[in-house]
This record gives structure tokens, sequence and C-alpha cells, in this order.
């Protein structure tokens, strides 16, 4: 074992070179783990958002359609509430504690909707649940602040685009696994009305805590950010981490060079950071960083709920597929959401972040707007009209999964995690907005003018994300998150890592 003798206090500042350490490592199982441990949570939100749209514990509780859907809100009003709470937390007390956290959280709220009794006055029943979407809801938006900021600290610079968007892009898998589980569990056709009602729509909402129980297990193994320790004062504890980590790569028989003392950079630890101080980061330190960023979250999120949660009423009303049936499309569009992440995710880390933004999002506003053109001329099907979204959304998925990236990458590394709250519970009241404005453009489907204009607007959203990003945005690709960023704690740099700020 090669030792690195990294860390050094000087007048109450630390000098590390444990960021280069970190980013010279090569991907080992080590990195698989904290994909595997940490990435679950986007297939559990995929899971979970699949498995209330279909509703089946509706009949029991004698719901109507404005409370299914108000069960639907409820999950979402949690995660901001989650984002936002859990987010600072994680800043403040540390990534660890926060993924282990909020996936317990997760779990309970889940496992307690498929738990609800069936009381003779509905409202009990139908409030017991929504205190279940609350809490799951919480757990899963206290996850997307926490674990991107873990993964993109513990990830190597050079694989951390890919496998960030990779990861972020697994929500879709989940979303199709659940669809498969209310395909079996809520078919009445195989188990009969009454199972559906009473025991299917409740096993569904299981999948999720049996899948968490085996990643809660997993995640004991994976450390705190070495970068947030340093950051925070723990020194010899990120020291004890990042030997850890060397000791078991070269224990698999991996050659580790020695990192020049010339990376080293120096901070100032702090344990907490101020409203008013992470308002000066937002609004005077980094103005157009901030554009780009709400800029990038709002408009895939506003695409994203305005065409998944009015594809089934665009399919059932302008081409008379049944109600029964519009499952079936959704796996190909969210099979096309799927490969996006993984086959392009590579391009953001070698022909650059911005390009690429550009690319996705421009390119998916291009296809959406042909679409629109054909949508109104009564010129697709069914299959076409999905064949377009797929590919639209090819493009869409790989954009929106660079979102979350890109918000986590641009802003210090002492507020990562409420950056991304912030954006994240930023995006979800705008895209709210959209299921309502797109339901009401669909109508009866006796008009097509509206909701191609509402296909318009899509398309056009997207582009204007896409051109801000490219002229606002930051060149982060294969760069050590703190040459992209100077941490607030930073005292001085030995040597400007890649040349750039």
């Amino acid at each position: 074992m090669t030792h690195h003798a990294t860390g050094e206090r000087e007048r109450g500042s630390i000098r590390s070179l444990i960021p280069a350490r970190l980013d010279r490592l090569p991907w080992t199982r080590f990195h698989w783990m904290i994909v595997v441990g940490l990435g679950v949570s986007w297939i559990l939100d995929g899971l979970e958002i699949q498995i209330v749209s279909q509703n089946g514990y509706a009949a029991e509780f004698g719901m109507n359609s404005a409370q299914i859907g108000a069960t639907g809100t409820v999950y979402l009003v949690g995660q901001v509430v989650g984002a936002l709470v859990f987010g600072r937390l994680s800043d403040r007390l540390g990534r660890r504690k926060l993924f282990i956290l909020t996936l317990a959280i997760y779990l309970v709220g889940s496992a307690l909707a498929g738990l609800v009794p069936p009381f003779e006055n509905q409202w009990v029943s139908i409030g017991l649940l929504w205190v279940a979407r609350f809490i799951a809801g919480t757990g899963i938006g206290g996850e997307y602040a926490a674990i991107n900021s873990a993964i993109d600290e513990l990830i190597p610079s050079h694989y951390r685009g890919h496998v960030d968007i990779a990861i972020n892009g697994t929500y879709w898998g989940g979303a199709a696994l659940g669809a498969g589980a209310t395909l079996i569990f809520l078919n009445a056709g195989w188990f009969g009305q009454d199972w559906v009602d009473g025991w299917g729509w409740r096993l569904a909402f299981f999948i999720g805590p049996v899948l968490g129980l085996g990643i809660i297990y997993l995640r004991r193994h994976i450390p705190e950010s070495p970068r947030w320790q340093m950051t925070h004062g723990q020194l010899d504890a990120a020291e004890a981490t990042v030997d850890a980590i060397e000791r078991d790569l070269e224990g698999q028989g991996h050659r580790l060079e020695r990192v020049d003392e010339a990376k080293a950079i120096e901070v100032s630890p702090q344990d907490r950071v101020g409203f008013r101080v992470l308002a000066r980061v937002f609004f005077r330190m980094y103005p157009k960083r901030t554009l780009v960023g709400a800029t990038m979250m709002i408009t895939q999120s506003f695409l994203y709920n305005a065409i998944f949660f009015s594809y089934a009423l665009a399919l059932e009303n302008f081409y008379g597929i049944e109600k029964g049936q519009t499952g079936l499309y959704f796996f190909p569009f969210a099979i096309g959401n799927l490969l996006g992440p993984l086959l392009l995710g590579r391009l953001f880390d070698s022909w650059g972040r911005r390009k690429m933004v550009l690319l996705t999002y421009g390119g998916s506003g291009v296809i959406l707007a042909a679409s629109a053109v054909m949508f109104q001329a009564d010129a697709l099907t069914a299959v076409t009209q999905t064949a377009f979204w797929c590919a639209a959304f090819f493009l869409a998925s790989a954009g929106a999964s660079a979102a979350y990236l890109t918000v986590s990458e641009i802003f210090p590394l002492e507020v990562r995690s409420q950056a991304i709250s912030y954006f994240f519970s930023l995006a979800q009241i705008f895209g709210a907005l959209a299921p309502l404005l797109y339901g009401a453009m669909i109508g009866d489907g006796s008009n097509r003018g509206p909701i191609t204009i509402g296909y318009f607007l899509g398309s056009a959203i997207m582009l204007v994300g896409g051109i801000v990003t490219f002229i606002f945005g930051v060149d982060a690709e294969r760069k050590q998150l703190e040459a992209v960023t100077d941490p607030l704690t930073i005292v001085r740099r030995e040597e400007r890592v890649d040349g750039s700020h």
C-alpha cells in the first residue's frame, strides 16, 4: 500500500489532496457498490409513480377521480417537503446519515400505504392513505438531494457525467417495473376482481419496500463522502475513508499512482451555511448558473409532466384506445426514456455538457414539433404517435437526467444538497401545472387544436432550455468538482486543477 500523507492542519484550516485522490481512482467494485446502493432511489420513485397512477386502491375506498388525483399530488408535495428538509440536513449532517434515513422513511411510508384498512367512513381510509403517501414522498424527495450529492462526490471526475445520467435514467426502469407489476397484481381476469380490490394493489405497494430492505443493508457499507468530511473539519475521518478505499483497490491488484502535492487544496471548515449565504451563492456569486439550473429543471419537468400524465387521455380520446389498453403503450415509451441516458450518457463526458444539453433538449423539441404538425393533420396512428414520443423522450430523458447532474456540479460543495433540493422543488411546482393544462387542452377529444398548441408549447420550452444552457452553461466534463466550483470554505489552491473555474 502506497501511503499518501495528504492532510494537514494549519492555522485552523485543512490542506488536503482528498479530492485529487478520489478523482484519480480507476473504476472498481467500490464504484459499482455506489451505483447499485444509491442508484436504486430512482427505480423506487418510478415504481411508486406508476403503481399510484394505476389507482387499484380506489375501488376499495370508494374514491372518485378528484380523490385519486389528490393521492398523486400528496405524494409530490411530500417529495418537495422531503427534498427541502433533508437536503439541508444532508449538507449539515452528512450524506451517509441522510441516504440511510430517507430510504428507511420511504420504506415505512410505502408499506403503510399497503396496510391501510377499509373503514366504514371512507375519509378515514383515504386520509390514512394520503398520510402514508406523503411519508413515502418525503423519503424519496430526501433521496434526490442526498443521493445526487453523494454520487457526484464519490465517483471519479472522468466517469461522473455518464454514471450520474445513467443512474437518474433508471427512473424509467422502475416505471416499467411498476407497469408490469400492476398488469399482474391488478389483473381481474387472472385473479378475480375481489383479489384486485382487496389484495392486488396492496402487494404492489410492497414491491418497493422488499427491494429497499436489501439496499439498506448494502448502503451500510458505503462510506461518508470524504469531501463532505474534509469541509466539516473531519480530516482524520476523511483520510481514513480514502485510505480504506485505496487499500481495498490495491488489494484487488490495482496500482495507484501518487498524487502530486501541487494538487492540494486548503479549506477552512465550517459546520453550517445560513440562508443568507445560500441566497448570496445563488443570486450574487453565481446568477448565471442559477438561471441555467432553474431553466433546465423547470423545462424538463414541465414537458415530462405534460406528456406523461396526459398520454393515456390522448390515446383514448384521439385514437380510440380502450382505457385498459393504454398501459401497453407505456412500455415502449418507458424503454425509450431508459435507453436515452444509458446510450447517450458518455457523450456528456466526451463531447461536452453544453453541446449535449443543446442536442437533447433541442432535438426533443424539434421531434415534438414535427409530431404536432402530423397530429393536427390527423396523419398519425396510436402506434406512430407513440413512436414519436419514444424518439423525443429518448433525447429528452438524457437531457433531464443531465439537469440533476448540472445542478449538483455547478454550486459549491457546502450547499450541494440544498441546491438540488431547491431546484427540484421549483421544478415540481412548475411541473405540477402541466397535467392540469394539458388535460384541459385534450378535453373530450373533439378538437385537436388546443392540444396541438400544447405540443408546440412543450417543444418551444425545451428549445429554450437547451439554448439557455448552451449559452450560459459550464463546461464541467471530466473536471474535478472543485475545479468547476470552489468550495465556499476554500482558503487557497496549490494548483488550479484543469486550469479552469
